[in-house]
């Protein structure tokens, strides 16, 4: 078998998260990180690490990528544009042997729908300058596809959490805070699903496929952190009503899309089971891998 190489623009918390699963099965695990001693200390863990970011591109493409069966970008875009594309889309489509790509996007792409259910198949209808940025990004990948051919997959995550990364953890911080805007859900992906979905992608690749990333259970952020409080035994943070809520411009952002995502596609198509179908069953894993800890 040829020897299969993940090469992962952005070895983030959910790219990392699929790369410890495909290190575990033999693949050689390649990407970038815009901090110099961060790469040191992947490469020291086993995977070859390189420096890029908008201002720095890879310094010899052709050799990081030399050998590369599989591609994941989860770098974000800027307001200049994709900086994976902008700077080595050429080198991508310069490489042979590539048998996958993915492109890990956002379920806010789909914008506010005042609750409504949303899937794949519906109308792009981002609210802020984020979210139109991820669908001119969603866009440039697509054609790298429809005009090189290049094996392109989209994966539209919902909020994502895991361990280090939680209701729980913020909690035990002291910085959650339980936000009352009446009818708002969000939907949310525990990372090891966000790995699962994109293994089972990789062994049943279908190029130019977007999927929606999330669990069964949208739910309003207050009910979450409520449950992580019940938990940990302690008592709930006061709700607050939003208008009222001192909120960054991000975290206000985020309030002003509200939306329900079918999950149904990674189900039918990739035969994906969940091992975490709604928060609950996510916060409890957490909870008891700590104390295993």
């Amino acid at each position: 078998m040829t020897e299969r190489r993940l090469f992962c623009f952005g070895l983030g918390y959910s790219a990392c998260a699929l790369a410890a699963c495909l290190k575990a099965a033999g693949w050689r695990i390649a990407g970038t990180t815009r901090d110099a001693d961060k790469a040191a200390a992947l490469c020291d863990q086993g995977i070859e690490a390189f420096v890029f970011d908008r201002g720095l591109p890879l310094a010899d493409p052709a050799a990081a990528l030399r050998g590369a069966t599989h591609i994941l970008s989860s770098v974000p875009p800027e307001a200049e544009g994709d900086p994976v594309i902008d700077h080595h889309a050429a080198d991508l489509l310069a490489c042979d042997g590539i048998q996958w790509v993915g492109y890990l996007s956002t379920t806010g792409v789909y914008g506010d729908r005042m609750g409504a259910w949303v899937d794949e198949d519906s109308v792009l209808e981002p609210t802020g300058a984020r979210g139109h940025r991820r669908v001119a990004a969603e866009r440039a990948w697509l054609e790298l596809y429809a005009q090189n051919g290049l094996p392109v997959h989209l994966f539209r995550l919902a909020g994502i959490y895991g361990p280090g990364r939680n209701a729980l953890a913020s909690v035990r911080a002291g910085k959650a805070r339980r936000i009352d805007k009446p009818g708002q859900v969000f939907s949310r992906i525990h990372v090891e699903d966000i790995a699962k979905v994109l293994e089972a992608s990789l062994a049943h690749p279908n190029p130019g496929r977007a999927y929606n990333l999330c669990d069964d259970d949208p739910t309003p952020p207050a009910e979450v952190i409520a449950h992580a409080c019940d938990l940990l035994g302690v008592a709930p943070p006061p709700l607050v009503p939003f208008e009222q809520a001192e909120l960054s411009p991000m975290a206000r952002s985020f309030y002003r899309d509200n939306k329900r995502v079918s999950n149904r596609r990674i189900k039918m198509e990739l035969g994906v089971a969940l091992a975490y179908p709604d928060y609950k069953m996510g916060l409890k894993a957490l909870l008891a891998a700590e104390t295993r800890g």
